[in-house]
């Protein structure tokens, strides 16, 4: 297989990751992005899905079973180890994550895409609402980061700083929409969404015309 052949994914590149720092058993794996706070930035709420992550990547040869752990009273263990190839593809991945800006489809954009279906009146207490939610995420992440930062380097925090920048960005960029819905310098209503809906459509027949 060539490298673009291999699928990526977050979860994908994390178990890469923590295998390129010692082989370890999927349960391990999941504990280990738990207590490093990573469970903010990926998705592992579904245990199931790690499990497939895995099967996916020792099909592909990038991670391969290790050793097989046995505990008194405790079910067997397999213990992966990461692969030359593996630790190749986690790179190459990391590169490509760090400098191509994808476009991951957020729901919060597309319901701004279509705010017209709702009322400025409807919208104001909603996006309030939002403020609220926006808040608490901000005073959580500087107490993460200010926790964390007490025993581990910057370099192994910078997620945080972002997750941080961004919902400190998105909190005042809504208090701005709500404060210009509030003095009405951002309106809407039914007329205007027609006249926009034909001005659209006119251009487009403009265009294949």
């Amino acid at each position: 297989m060539t490298m673009t052949s291999y699928k990526r994914s977050p979860l994908a590149l994390a178990v890469l990751a923590l295998l390129v720092e010692a082989p370890m058993h999927p349960y391990r794996m999941q504990q280990l992005l738990k207590s490093r706070g990573k469970d903010q930035v990926i998705n592992i709420r579904q245990r199931g899905s790690l499990y497939q992550t895995i099967e996916r990547l020792e099909r592909e040869e990038l991670i391969a079973p290790d050793t097989v752990e046995r505990g008194e009273g405790r079910p067997e263990r397999t213990v992966y180890a990461v692969t030359p190839v593996g630790r190749k593809v986690a790179i190459d991945w990391l590169r490509d994550m760090l400098a191509e800006p994808q476009n991951e489809f957020p729901e919060f954009p597309v319901a701004l895409s279509f705010l017209g279906l709702v009322t400025p009146e409807d919208t104001l207490p909603l996006l309030e609402a939002r403020l609220g939610f926006l808040a608490g995420r901000e005073r959580k992440l500087e107490a993460d980061l200010a926790a964390y930062s007490a025993t581990l380097p910057r370099v192994l925090l910078l997620e945080n700083e972002f997750q941080l920048a961004v919902a400190r960005a998105e909190r005042q960029w809504v208090e701005a929409i709500v404060a210009d819905i509030r003095d009405k310098t951002l309106d809407w209503g039914e007329a205007t969404l027609r006249q926009i809906a034909h001005l659209l459509e006119s251009n487009q027949q403009a265009k294949s015309g």
